[in-house]
């Protein structure tokens, strides 16, 4: 960290520099986001947790940048290279590419044409053409270099290879290509074509066979589907701008005037562009584009995990967990109200009238057995079917009926963590066990996995994988940090998210809880092996322990912070646990006179707010949903039919809904609502109900197209009519392309592969 990224980094995000100062130092010194975000406020200036992490990606970002410089002044120093104002301008550059501009020129080369050329001895001849003098003929000059030994045997041989030299000079000019960059950038036109004799092999992407349109504008899912066709062979697309725009900046650059000799130079100046820089900025700007559309696929990705760690927990119920299956049978899960498994079965509900008999008996006798409180029914194979059978049963109690998510629950059934939490147990049993947990806790059950492996992103598999994987473990250590962890039954998964904490850690801290019992309070974290003190400081305020000797343990209230609490409650005479039941004496405090250099009013508004609702969960209250009743099977839609579902992920193209027919449904951005939209995630998030419309079933394919609009001609009017056109129209309007995909399947099915 130097002074000089602090006052850059203020500027991009318009911020004060103590707070970037404040954050930064805090990092260094090893604190989380979370810890920073929420109990270092007065330090930052109130800085939220995205704020401080794009300060942290940023001080790693330059830092990388400055590495890379000290390299090259090195390797220029170590070659003699390096004179005073070629070390002034590579310490002013303040971004990579700029930085490579200036190096090019020192880089060690390969053998290329120009080096060949300048082996024959036509660098003297480039000299003179470079200098564009009105009075030269370029043919009597060259012809003093003629030379049969040298492989120069006439005079245009000679002027070619001059022109390899002019040409290498003009690619290496940081002038040149930064300018070409900004063209490519801002004027970039990517264009597909469908690779030859791959026309029907390829049909997924026919969207793509004959597009284009400017890159600066293009979605991201079309770039990553576009660059996914041409990795499997059925695409070639290029992404250039206009040619005269090119070669008029690059003729305002290095050509003067219209004498032969500047002829000479300007034939150097369209080789360069074509066989040099132009290759060159096409591949920077593709990387560009690309690094643009993983950052907004990766963003997408990452809201909606959130959404779906932070959703609504059931919690803590004697749970039957379902999951479902024809001939193999519906696997049974009792779990107790911690999650712990007490039973386990099979039952045959689509088989016979005497099977179905046993089961119905079966689940009357567990349901009174286990005191079953809810039922969870996993969303796969049969689950609709499932679910009717079980409502068919008429349980005692009013017991909840839920159909949940199971993407990924197979994953977790064959993974290290299932076989370690259950060695003896089928992959079917484990994954019940999972649906069921998923009811009671989704954050705590879904910790378990990969997040790639949740099913809610978008080309997962063609972003930059690090880039993704550092976004998603910052989304489960920000949501398992909001929310909290309770201490005493948390799993060492859930635990290695907490601030401070990592595997080893998490796995010491259950190894102690196994070995002496439940903690009583925080501070007995300190007796466990390989936590220091740094990491109960940043760890102690996100974990809870309920009805332990301490009250504030079980509140997100940070132990630095109890002698406060201590001095509060003896100024107005009572105890700590009075202020937690009696909001007549919360409202007696004030908190302008606890202020002190330390602890300013955000802290003591945060302690306050969790004397009322102490260890408060912020996810929403839990709500039964339910699918509409005799819709089962895709054979069951028809256009125009109306239906409550769910969201099950968010893409930059519509959303992807679960009506109940194990066939999620696509609602295409321009069927999200009735005003236009450009982001998604603007109407809809992973796991919210909403209300559709069926427009379109295809049986063969297994597509099923929704609209969420709620006025308007929602259907075809008539067979033939292209569907989305005035979508179609809007895309043109935007990015001034003559074409667009009417219903990008394409995209939809991979979306719905990875």
């Amino acid at each position: 960290m130097t002074e000089h990224h602090i006052v850059k980094i203020t500027k991009e995000l318009n911020l004060q520099p103590r707070q970037v100062a404040a954050a930064a130092i805090l990092l260094e010194e090893g604190a989380t986001v979370p810890f920073i975000a929420r109990y270092r406020k007065e330090r930052t200036g109130e800085l939220d947790e995205v704020q401080i992490t794009t300060i942290r990606d940023r001080l790693e970002q330059l830092a990388e940048l400055d590495k890379r410089r000290e390299a090259i002044l090195n390797s220029l120093s170590e070659r003699n290279l390096l004179s005073e104002d070629l070390k002034a301008k590579i310490g002013a550059v303040e971004t990579l590419s700029a930085l490579e501009d200036l190096y090019l020129p020192f880089r060690p080369k390969k053998r290329t044409k120009a080096t060949i050329a300048k082996e024959r001895g036509l660098e003297p001849l480039a000299q003179i053409l470079w200098a564009q003098d009105p009075s030269t003929d370029p043919d009597t000059e060259a012809a003093a270099f003629v030379n049969a030994e040298k492989e120069v045997p006439d005079s245009a041989a000679a002027l070619a290879g001059a022109r390899d030299i002019l040409a290498e000079t003009i690619n290496d000019s940081a002038d040149a290509r930064a300018k070409l960059r900004e063209l490519y950038l801002t004027k970039g036109l990517i264009k597909s074509k469908v690779a030859f004799g791959k026309e029907e092999e390829g049909a997924k992407y026919k969207d793509y066979f004959e597009w284009n349109e400017p890159a600066a504008q293009a979605p991201s899912h079309r770039i990553l589907a576009i660059r996914r066709g041409e990795a499997e062979g059925f695409l070639f697309s290029r992404l250039t701008p206009p040619e005269d725009e090119a070669l008029a900046i690059l003729d305002a650059l290095f050509v003067s005037g219209k004498s032969p000799a500047a002829q000479q130079v300007r034939l150097a100046v369209e080789d360069c562009l074509k066989r040099l820089l132009g290759f060159a900025m096409e591949a920077e700007a593709r990387m560009f584009f690309k690094k643009k559309a993983d950052e907004e696929a990766i963003r997408v990705f990452a809201e909606n995990l959130r959404e779906l760690l932070l959703a609504s927990p059931l919690g803590q119920k004697t749970t039957m967990a379902i999951d479902p299956g024809f001939r193999t049978g519906c696997k049974i899960a009792i779990l107790d109200r911690q999650g712990k498994l007490l039973h386990h079965d099979v039952i045959y509900p689509e088989k016979s009238a005497r099977e179905q008999l046993e089961a119905a008996e079966f689940l009357h006798a567990v349901t009174t057995k286990y005191r079953i409180e809810a039922i969870a029914i996993g969303n796969g194979t049969a689950s609709r079917e499932t679910e009717a059978f079980v409502k068919k049963c008429r349980l005692p109690g009013a017991i909840p009926v839920v159909v949940v998510n199971e993407s990924g629950a197979s994953i977790y059934s064959a993974s290290e963590v299932a076989r370690e939490e259950f060695p003896n147990l089928d992959l079917t049993v484990r994954g019940a066990v999972s649906i069921g947990r998923r009811l009671m806790d989704p954050l705590a059950e879904l910790v378990k996995l990969d997040p790639k492996s949740i099913g809610v992103g978008q080309y997962q598999h063609d972003v930059e994988q690090n880039a993704l994987r550092r976004s998603l473990d910052d989304t489960v250590v920000s949501c398992v940090n909001n929310v909290g962890v309770e201490l005493n039954t948390a799993s060492k998964n859930l635990l290695g998210y907490v601030s401070g904490l990592n595997s080893r850690t998490a796995a010491s801290i259950v190894e102690h809880r196994d070995k002496n019992g439940p903690f009583t309070s925080r501070t007995e974290l300190l007796k466990v092996p390989g936590l220091g003190p740094k990491a109960y400081e940043q760890a102690a305020g996100f974990l809870r322990i309920r009805d332990g000797a301490n009250p504030l343990d079980a509140s997100a209230v940070h132990p630095e912070r109890y002698p406060l609490l201590d001095t509060i409650a003896q100024d107005l005479g009572c105890k700590v646990d009075d202020l937690l039941r009696d909001g007549t004496l919360r409202s007696k405090i004030v908190p302008q006179k606890y202020v002190t250099g330390e602890i300013g009013l955000p802290t003591l508004t945060d302690i306050l707010q969790e004397l009322a609702k102490p260890g408060r969960d912020p996810r929403q209250k839990f709500e039964i949903f339910q699918f509409a009743e005799g819709v089962e099977k895709m054979e069951q839609l028809e256009p125009g039919m109306k239906l409550p579902g769910i969201v099950t992920n968010v893409t930059a193209f519509g959303a992807f809904v679960d009506v109940g027919v194990h066939q999620d449904g696509l609602v295409h951005i321009s069927q999200l609502s009735d005003q236009f939209i450009k982001n998604p995630a603007d109407v809809v998030k992973v796991g919210q109900r909403v209300q559709v419309t069926v427009q379109e079933v295809d049986l063969a394919r297994k597509r099923i197209a929704l609209s969420m609009k709620t006025k308007g001609d929602l259907l075809r009017s008539k067979p033939g009519t292209p569907r989305n056109e005035g979508n179609a129209r809007d895309v043109r309007r935007q990015t001034g392309s003559q074409q667009a995909p009417q219903f990008d399947w394409f995209t939809a099915a991979m979306n719905k592969t990875n």
